[in-house]
């Protein structure tokens, strides 16, 4: 007996030694540096923050920012189309380095995933029709069966909806065309970011984004990043750290949020 415990103590050890001198996972960091790109996971669906063009090309404020990340690293961008329904899977999948493009900070994706440091506080409002203004101003007065309530599927849009307007008729459409079915009186409410609402406001005349600095709900954004990889998120948050302090950051907001005439 002696003899059997001595043996199974000393394969112990033997499988402790081998899983302690066990070559550490590669930091996303080093394998971007590596591979030379940076995967970057994002909708294309969310102006101003990221927008697929005609064209292919992408473009908005977390565009121009997954860019200089990838310009501090010397690397280039290569990116990963992704859907609000679709983010989590595809970064637990492996497929990106870093989601971007107007990222809400959510405890259920901290679950599974890492956030960089804080971007901007950006809490959730009502988009409707001006002329409607009035009658959208509170939870309670949205939160009724003949409100025709319209989001992109996924996300935490979504969520706030089923939480808080349940009893509202609620539609889904992509997040593109989504404001035209308020214009053409096929919904009359979406709840979205303050910074969507009003961007969207500048956009399209006849739209107004509804006490636009009195949120119905708190929230941040940030970017999202691989669960557990810490050197990865120290150097992202060094960087937006930078981008910020010398005012980069703010320019490419400035450049974004002043709309273009007839744009």
């Amino acid at each position: 007996m002696k003899t059997i415990t001595s043996t199974m103590t000393f394969c112990g050890l033997l499988a402790f030694s081998a899983s302690a001198l066990a070559e550490p996972t590669p930091s996303h960091l080093d394998q971007v540096l590596q591979q030379g790109e940076l995967r970057v996971c994002t909708t294309g669906d969310y102006k101003p923050y990221t927008y697929k063009a005609e064209s292919g090309e992408y473009e908005g404020i977390d565009i121009d920012m997954a860019r200089s990340l990838a310009t501090s690293l010397g690397v280039k961008v290569q990116w990963v189309q992704t859907s609000w329904k679709t983010l989590m899977p595809d970064m637990l999948a492996g497929k990106c380095d870093v989601g971007m493009g107007g990222i809400s900070v959510t405890l259920e994706r901290q679950k599974k995933a890492f956030f960089s440091s804080t971007l901007d506080v950006d809490g959730k409002i009502p988009l409707v029709r001006c002329e409607d203004q009035s009658r959208y101003q509170t939870i309670e007065q949205m939160n009724q069966p003949s409100v025709r309530l319209v989001e992109p599927a996924g996300g935490t849009n979504e969520a706030f909806v089923r939480a808080f307007l349940p009893k509202g008729q609620l539609a889904f459409h992509d997040n593109v065309t989504i404001f035209q079915e308020l214009l053409e009186k096929r919904a009359d409410v979406m709840i979205t970011d303050a910074s969507e609402a009003l961007y969207q406001q500048k956009l399209k005349p006849g739209l107004c984004a509804v006490n636009p600095s009195r949120y119905l709900q708190y929230g941040e954004k940030a970017y999202l990043l691989p669960r557990d990889d810490t050197t990865w998120k120290m150097y992202v948050d060094q960087w937006l750290h930078l981008s910020k302090a010398n005012g980069s950051y703010q320019k490419v907001i400035g450049q974004w949020l002043a709309v273009p005439a007839g744009q």
